[in-house]
């Protein structure tokens, strides 16, 4: 598609693509948000899950936040890259097959993911639900998208790389770093595996990912994308060089480090905590550089707001940003995150990010492009106002109502009585106070919701009131090989003090009390000294547009700086697992010598290190299907009100064969570590089959189907036998016997039942699940065969 000159090269750049994923991404934004507003109603009205299993809420939330972060945001993501890529550096993308090859691939894993998380098939992780071929696939797929970008970049005719390709870069390079380490499984099927990690080891990785999930593919990307069109719509250039230099390096190397503070007063070790809760409060001076940066951009466009709406929608984008990288330092603070935590105010943090600066981002993108692509004005502008007023005020009902739910549940949690206990015993209390808001919250969601489809409709229109064309350019060919090579920048005054300074830092975090305050001091001299010298002044900026010109060396020094997060972090707690006592292990079953009675009234202590049945490790399963983790928790925080609430906090060594681990993040309904022998099986039958029988008030959906669905008995060998390579201590009888044993096991709980005029078949699912929630926070129960044995 080049035609060459002596001195010139016309560029006919590839926007088919760019068509292509905008048209994605407003299809699929319209499906997640009509899957949001479905799972909003159902916790309005919990009849909506029409008891049926694929339309569970705990089935179908995942597939919402999935849905609004792969499929919109991804799409309208990989259309600004490869729409900007190609304009900033003057050349066509590398490869039109592996541009396609990226968006059919991109596709099949949104509709595989569209299938495979209704149908309960999920890892449990939060953002990562996805079965392992699904995340073969995403693997995949983002070496292609790397590929074209790095070979473009190579046959690139613009010497020094724009800030926007920055933050590409940095997006392309450790999207695949949090993926692959997070989603490290063991097959036991093609459809099911296990987490490498257990337990903390697992939690601290997965909120490594899943918060620089956020901040790698919901935020730099969309800063490149910032960096492009807010100066082209306001015609102005960015307003500070200096401050997106800062802006990118600092956000990129702080951010890997704040995973977390997801965590806080957890069974995570202190030190994780802490390191993360600091490195988030740092965040907030890069992030609010970069909200600066775009908001003074427009200085000298401001009038423009009035009549533009695609101006309107980016400054409340960069608004939301800012608002969100405020309040997320804010939540991180262990004060307020003790409040927070598991309640709706981390819902109002995560919508107002999503479709607040993603969404605005996003649309007004979609404006200023779909013109340009087909070559004429938009359809109508009273529309887009239309859009933007809508959406606005329904944005900000959602995260009003969400806020004000999420500190009356910490409140009513906490609140105790004058002599020191719970003032509101019943969880379900919380839930009647705060309906209302959840009414509120649906109604934000619907004219949110009804903002998008006036958007699809006014995107088609235009596009059909014009032609689709390709854009092109006149370039002079660069040179190649000018500039310093990659040893000499990296042996560079920038690099070598940055690298003294981190040095000093981590010092600082290993020290002792006595030693801390030097290490600080030499940082300190350190970074005064850089700047006095030059090193980190206008000779910063000298020295970055040398390394501009170099993108090897600029995605090498990228990669170092996540890196170095990522493997402070993991390491001490993946690797060494120093936090896990080295107790001697039990047997699965209780010894001969302990009576049925004992084994019931068994303490934590004394069991906590002994693997899952294998009728509660299918129960398990079962669990982690149905998505209960997406409503319940599993980690009891050293608060006086939780530990009247659920029982004695939760300790490191409880979860050690959790393959994955169910902490979860948010409660609707109670933290279940303790449920365990708490109440008997009839209780867990009826809540089960119908919530409102044990729980007036709940907003559960019902569970029927689980009475009539058998487990499948033959995955229960090769389940163990995995548990067993990742370290849980199954002994070859007991694998061997595994089905004998849950058999008899599910005997037991159904003889229990029949004893009470209930029938329920021992090899039924519900019956394994209520071998699992009678487990949690206990040793394992005797099996029948024990009984009988009289163990």
């Amino acid at each position: 598609m080049e035609s060459q000159s002596a001195e010139t090269r016309q560029i006919v750049y590839d926007d088919a693509i760019t068509r292509a994923f905008i048209w994605a991404s407003v299809l699929f934004g319209v499906v997640a948000l009509l899957v949001g507003v479905l799972v909003a109603t159902q916790l309005v009205f919990w009849q909506a899950n029409a008891g049926i299993s694929w339309l569970s809420f705990g089935r179908l939330r995942p597939l919402h936040t999935n849905a609004a972060i792969f499929a919109f945001v991804g799409n309208m993501m990989f259309a600004g890259i490869y729409y900007t890529t190609q304009r900033l550096l003057k050349t066509r993308m590398a490869s039109d097959m592996l541009s396609w090859v990226n968006f059919w691939g991109w596709q099949a894993i949104i509709v595989a993911a569209a299938v495979s998380l209704p149908l309960g098939l999920t890892q449990s992780k939060e953002y990562a639900e996805l079965i392992w071929p699904i995340d073969v696939l995403v693997a995949i797929i983002w070496v292609v998208f790397a590929v074209n970008f790095f070979w473009t970049l190579a046959i690139r005719n613009e010497k020094n790389l724009y800030v926007s390709l920055w933050f590409y870069i940095a997006t392309i390079v450790t999207i695949p770093v949090l993926y692959i380490v997070n989603n490290l499984q063991l097959p036991t099927s093609f459809l099911h595996s296990y987490s490498i990690y257990a337990g903390v080891q697992d939690a601290l990785v997965q909120w490594w990912y899943g918060h620089n999930a956020v901040g790698f593919f919901l935020t730099t990307p969309i800063l490149g994308i910032m960096y492009y069109f807010i100066p082209k719509a306001a015609g102005r250039p960015v307003y500070s060089y200096r401050l997106s230099v800062v802006h990118f390096w600092a956000l990129i190397f702080l951010y890997i480090w704040a995973g977390p503070h997801h965590l806080l007063y957890t069974a995570l070790p202190n030190w994780a905590q802490t390191l993360g809760m600091l490195f988030s409060i740092m965040l907030w001076a890069p992030s609010w550089g970069g909200m600066l940066n775009g908001l003074l951009t427009l200085r000298g466009a401001w009038d423009k707001l009035r009549t533009d709406p695609v101006l309107k929608f980016f400054a409340v984008a960069v608004t939301f940003y800012g608002m969100s990288t405020f309040e997320g330092p804010l939540l991180s603070i262990k004060s307020v995150n003790g409040l927070a935590h598991y309640t709706d105010w981390i819902i109002a943090h995560v919508h107002g990010g999503t479709l607040g600066w993603n969404g605005f981002m996003a649309a007004g993108m979609f404006y200023w492009l779909i013109p340009r692509l087909y070559r004429t004005k938009l359809w109508s502008r009273q529309w887009a106002d239309a859009h933007f007023w809508t959406s606005t005020f329904g944005i900000l009902m959602y995260i009003v109502a969400m806020w004000i739910s999420g500190i009356n549940q910490g409140l009513y949690w906490r609140a105790l009585d004058g002599e020191g206990f719970l003032l509101y015993p019943d969880f379900v209390e919380t839930l009647l106070s705060q309906r209302i808001l959840y009414h509120m919250r649906l109604l934000g969601g619907v004219i949110y919701f009804s903002g998008l489809i006036v958007m699809a409709i006014n995107l088609i229109m235009t596009a059909r009131t014009g032609r689709a064309v390709n854009g092109e350019a006149s370039v002079v060919a660069l040179p190649r090989n000018t500039g310093p090579g990659f040893a000499e920048l990296v042996r560079s005054k920038p690099v070598v003090i940055s690298l003294l300074i981190i040095l000093a830092a981590v010092l600082v975090g290993v020290s002792t009390p006595i030693t801390a305050p030097a290490a600080l001091a030499v940082g300190v001299l350190l970074a005064v000294a850089a700047i006095i010298g030059g090193g980190l002044g206008g000779g910063m900026e000298k020295w970055h547009s040398l390394l501009e010109g170099r993108p090897l060396t600029f995605t090498v020094l990228t990669l170092v700086a996540i890196l170095i997060g990522g493997v402070a972090e993991l390491i001490p707690t993946v690797v060494l697992r120093s936090e896990v006592p080295d107790v001697p292990v039990p047997p699965m079953s209780a010894s001969p010598e302990t009576s049925s009675d004992a084994v019931s009234a068994a303490t934590e202590s004394e069991y906590k290190q002994k693997p899952y049945s294998p009728l509660e490790l299918i129960g398990r399963d079962i669990y982690v299907r149905e998505g209960c983790y997406n409503c319940h928790s599993q980690m009891i925080r050293p608060f006086r009100f939780e530990t009247l609430r659920y029982g004695d906090y939760s300790r490191a060594e409880s979860y050690i064969y959790d393959h994955p681990f169910q902490w979860g993040s948010k409660r609707t309904g109670p933290d279940l570590h303790r449920l365990g022998g708490k109440y008997p099986n009839l209780w867990h039958y009826l809540h089960m089959r119908d919530p409102r029988n044990t729980s007036p008030g709940s907003i559960m959906p019902e569970y029927r189907f689980l009475t009539d669905k058998k487990i499948n008995l033959r995955v229960i060998e090769p389940k163990m036998r995995a548990m067993k390579k990742l370290g849980v201590p199954y002994s070859d009888s007991e694998i061997e016997g595994g089905v004998e044993t849950a058999r008899s096991q599910g005997a037991l709980i159904a003889t229990d039942l029949a004893a009470q005029d209930i029938t329920l078949d021992p090899e039924s699912e519900l019956a394994a699940l209520i071998a699992y929630l009678q487990r949690l926070g206990r040793g394992p129960q005797p099996t029948t065969l024990e009984k009988a044995q009289g163990r």
